[in-house]
Parts: C-alpha cells; sequence; structure tokens
C-alpha cells in the first residue's frame, strides 16, 4: 500500500495565503494600535473596556507567555510528522502572530519546520 505525497490544491494555497495575510494584518492591527499606541495603551490601563483593550490584554498575556511561539513551534513539529492542511492552516496563524508579536525565535523556528514539511523524497521513476 503506498501512500499518497502530501501536495497542495491551488485553492488550498490560495486559502493558505488568504489565512497567511489576514493573520499577520491582525497582529500588526494588535501590535501597533493597541499594544504600541500609547493613547490606547493609556485609555486601557486606566479601565477603559473595549474590545480593543480586551484584544491588548489577551495578546499582552499569550505573547509574554510564549504562546504563540510554542503552539507555533509544536504544530509545525506535528506537520512535519504527519502533513495535513488543517494543521499547516494552524501552525501558519500561530507563526503569523508569533513573528509579529514578539515570539519571533520559536515562530521563525515554526516556519523553518513548516516549509520542511514539504520536503518529500521523489517518487522512484522506471
Amino acid at each position: 500500500m503506498t501512500k499518497k505525497p502530501f501536495r497542495l490544491s491551488p485553492y488550498q494555497v490560495q486559502f493558505l495565503i488568504v489565512v497567511g495575510f489576514i493573520s499577520v494584518g491582525y497582529a500588526l492591527y494588535v501590535r501597533y494600535l493597541a499594544v504600541e499606541f500609547s493613547q490606547v495603551a493609556l485609555a486601557c490601563d486606566a479601565g477603559l473596556q473595549t474590545l480593543m483593550c480586551k484584544a491588548r490584554s489577551v495578546s499582552t498575556v499569550l505573547f509574554k507567555n510564549s504562546v504563540f511561539g510554542i503552539v507555533a513551534l509544536v504544530v509545525a513539529t506535528l506537520n512535519l510528522m504527519r502533513p495535513s492542511i488543517v494543521l499547516l492552516t494552524v501552525g501558519i496563524i500561530a507563526a503569523g502572530l508569533g513573528i509579529v508579536l514578539y515570539n519571533v525565535v520559536l515562530s521563525g523556528l515554526a516556519i523553518g519546520l513548516l516549509i520542511l514539511g514539504f520536503a518529500r523524497p521523489a517518487p522512484a521513476t522506471a
């Protein structure tokens, strides 16, 4: 019984591109308009209860504990062992958020493992 190699269809590639852009775009939005923007930071620290302040506090707790990088690394390792589109999608989301939100080392390693997941032996020729 031969196992089919893991290959993405064009629709899956387009889906992953859209998911990657959305996750990195949201991370940029949170980083530059919630975490680092001083007026929003001061208002949130003073007790303002808005959705942006909640997103700021959640993302701050997650990147201080390296959750984005750890999740990206675990998912990339699982994807390396048993590739699937679901693991690839979750890995791209976590790595994109981690790269922008201060978990660069672990997320960079995860991106390398995600790329390495496409390295499979070529099919034997007759």
